[in-house]
């Protein structure tokens, strides 16, 4: 091409006018593509826990332990598995076992104990009831959750604002469920991160 002292002076006049041509003009379409979204630090696995003296195997599936006549404060705990890449894990298994309102465990039968399956988005949703405390422990839940291509995670689920919480020799912060309060039970949630 020839360069003429008039295309010179056309082309500095146009430069200003560059700044208003949006940048996905100068770039290919595959750099315009959104960052990976953070993982919300699930990246790292759910700490294990003991299971503790009171586990019964082969509890029934369920996913509302609740029976008419229990006393207690209804609950219902919500959640999600995902796996360290933060991928939902579906049909995860969640085995539930805890202590009744007034701090008792049902050794002889399935009262409060049940396991249920998350759903293709590694969801879960279990009614109960807010267990009771005995001496040397803090409110919890027991679990186990193990996904179809994951290794077996035992642990327990603790109550924010607990009194005996600071006093209890196993509790961890990270195992805390995050709670908040309705007309008609408490609410719960918790997300479970499993080994990939």
């Amino acid at each position: 091409m020839h360069f003429t002292r008039r295309r010179f002076f056309v082309m500095i006049a146009a430069l200003p006018l560059l700044g208003l041509v949006p940048a996905r003009f100068f770039y290919k379409r595959k750099e315009l593509l959104e960052p990976t979204p953070e993982c919300d630090d699930h990246d790292t696995p759910t700490p294990s826990q003991t299971e503790g003296p009171f586990y019964t195997p082969r509890s029934p599936e369920r996913s509302n332990l609740r029976e008419k006549g229990m006393k207690g404060t209804a609950l219902v705990l919500t959640g999600q598995v995902l796996d360290t890449r933060c991928q939902p894990v579906a049909g995860a298994l969640l085995d539930w076992w805890h202590a009744d309102a007034a701090g008792h465990y049902d050794n002889d039968g399935y009262k409060l104990r049940g396991h249920h399956y998350t759903d293709a988005e590694g969801r879960f949703r279990l009614e109960t009831i807010v267990p009771g405390v005995y001496t040397g422990r803090t409110r919890h839940f027991h679990v186990k959750v193990k996904g179809p291509n994951t290794p077996l995670l035992t642990t327990q689920l603790y109550f924010p604002g607990e009194p005996a919480n600071e006093r209890d020799y196993i509790f961890k912060p990270a195992l805390l469920m995050s709670m908040s309060e309705e007309a008609d039970a408490r609410k719960a949630s918790y997300t479970f991160v499993l080994k990939a």
